[in-house]
C-alpha cells in the first residue's frame, strides 16, 4: 500500500501570495492617493467658478452690484451678498491677479460683477503640490473660464 500524501500549501507558499496581495493594494493605494488630490482640487475649482457665476447672475438679475471676496490668508471666499464663508482645503494655495484697488488689504481682493454682465476681471490661481488650476474672469464680459496650467 502507497501512504497517501495530503495535498495543500505550505506556509511559505501562504506568505509569498500575502506578500503579493499586500503589494497590489499598496500600489494601488498611492495610485488612489493621487487621484484623489486632483479630483478635490478639481472640486474645489468648480466651487469657486460656481460662486463666481452665480455673483455674475445675481449682478445681472439684481441690477446691483455682486462681489466675490477672496481670503488668501484663510484659504476660503464670500459672496457679497451671502453672509456664508466657503472654506477651501488647507493644501491649496491662492493666487490672486486683480486690479490694486480691488484689495482691501493684503489679504482679502473682490472680483466685482456689474449689472451689465462686465466685471473688475482678474485670475485666480489655485496650486497643490504639483497641480495647478486657473480660472480666468474676463473684465469686459464676466465671462469665467477654466483653465490647465499644468
Amino acid at each position: 500500500m502507497t501512504a497517501e500524501r495530503s495535498r495543500g500549501f505550505t506556509l511559505i507558499e501562504l506568505t509569498v501570495v500575502l506578500l503579493i496581495v499586500v503589494l497590489g493594494y499598496a500600489a494601488i493605494g498611492i495610485n488612489i492617493g493621487a487621484g484623489n488630490q486632483a479630483s478635490q482640487l478639481q472640486a474645489a475649482v468648480r466651487d469657486l467658478m460656481s460662486a463666481l457665476r452665480y455673483a455674475r447672475g445675481q449682478a445681472l438679475i439684481s441690477h446691483r452690484e455682486v462681489a466675490v471676496a477672496v481670503n488668501l490668508a484663510e484659504n476660503s471666499y464670500q459672496i457679497s451678498n451671502r453672509d456664508k464663508v466657503y472654506q477651501l482645503p488647507d493644501d491649496i494655495e491662492l493666487t490672486l491677479v486683480i486690479a490694486q484697488d480691488e484689495f482691501k488689504d493684503e489679504e482679502i481682493g473682490q472680483i466685482r460683477f456689474y449689472p451689465d454682465g462686465s466685471s473688475s476681471g482678474g485670475r485666480i490661481t489655485m496650486d497643490w503640490g504639483e497641480l495647478s488650476q486657473r480660472i480666468d474672469i474676463n473684465w469686459l464680459s464676466g465671462k469665467i473660464d477654466p483653465m490647465d496650467s499644468d
